[in-house]
C-alpha cells in the first residue's frame, strides 16, 4: 500500500502564458490523473487564459466493494449504502493530501481565491469535502457525478471562508454508478445550508459529455479569468 503521507504525484499542464490561476482536478475510483488530463485541449480555453491544470494520482489501496482489489482510490468504499459508503478515515487522509496540493499552488504564487478544486466521482466527493472545509476562500468547487460522504449531511467543521464560494455540480440522469438521487441529496443539503450551487443534469451515465465540457469551460472562465 502506498504511503499516503507522501506528496501526491500529478500530471501538470501549464498554460501557454505564465500561470495566474489553477484547477486541481481529482479523478475517480480506479483511474489516474491521466484519465482527465485530455480535458485541457478539449475545453478549448483561450491561449491567454493562464490556467494551470493539476491532475493528481490517488494512492493505491484495497477497495472493499471490489473484493479488496488494490487500485487508485481516494478512500475505501465499504458498501453501496450512501450513509456508510465512504471510509471517513480515508477521506480525512486524502483531504490532507489535497490540501497539500492547494498549498503547493499557493506557494507557487497562485492565491487560493484563484484556485478551483474539481473532481469526478470519488474525486468529486473529495473536492466537495475538502473545499467546504478549506480555511481560505477558493475561486470555485466543481463536483461532477458525486455525493457527500455523509449522505445528506454536510461535512463537519465547514469553513466560513468558502460559505459563498460558487459550486458547480453536474450529474448524469442515467448514472449507473452514483445514482442521480445521491447527487440531488448533496445538492439539497448544500442549497438548504445557503451555498451557491449551479446544478445541472445531463442525459448520460457515469461519464463526461462534450456538451458538459462546454458548460465547464464557460464556468471556469467566469470564475477564474473574468
Amino acid at each position: 500500500m502506498t504511503n499516503q503521507k507522501q506528496p501526491l504525484d500529478a500530471i501538470v499542464v501549464e498554460p501557454k502564458v505564465g500561470a495566474r490561476y489553477a484547477v486541481i482536478w481529482l479523478h475517480g475510483l480506479g483511474d489516474s490523473g491521466a484519465g482527465f488530463a485530455p480535458v485541457v485541449p478539449a475545453l478549448g480555453l483561450p491561449d491567454d487564459a493562464a490556467i494551470r491544470f493539476v491532475f493528481p494520482h490517488a494512492p493505491e489501496q484495497p477497495v472493499t466493494i471490489n473484493g479488496g482489489y488494490i487500485m487508485r482510490a481516494w478512500y475505501d468504499i465499504k458498501s453501496m449504502d450512501l450513509h456508510d459508503r465512504a471510509d471517513m478515515a480515508g477521506v480525512l487522509e486524502s483531504e490532507q493530501q489535497v490540501r497539500g496540493l492547494i498549498e503547493a499552488q499557493i506557494a507557487a504564487g497562485v492565491p487560493s481565491e484563484r484556485i478551483v478544486l474539481a473532481g469526478f466521482s470519488q474525486g468529486g466527493v473529495m473536492s466537495l469535502f475538502t473545499g467546504l472545509r478549506f480555511d481560505r476562500p477558493l475561486a470555485g468547487i466543481m463536483a461532477l457525478s458525486c455525493y457527500l460522504p455523509g449522505g445528506e449531511q454536510l461535512p463537519q467543521d465547514a469553513s466560513e471562508a468558502n460559505r459563498m464560494t460558487a459550486i458547480l455540480q453536474h450529474h448524469g440522469e442515467q448514472d449507473e454508478v452514483v445514482p442521480l438521487f445521491a447527487g440531488q441529496m448533496a445538492k439539497d443539503a448544500l442549497v438548504t445550508a445557503g451555498y451557491q450551487v449551479n446544478w445541472q443534469t445531463y442525459s448520460m451515465g457515469h461519464s463526461v459529455l462534450p456538451a458538459q465540457l462546454a458548460d465547464i469551460r464557460r464556468w471556469l472562465l467566469e470564475k477564474l479569468v473574468n
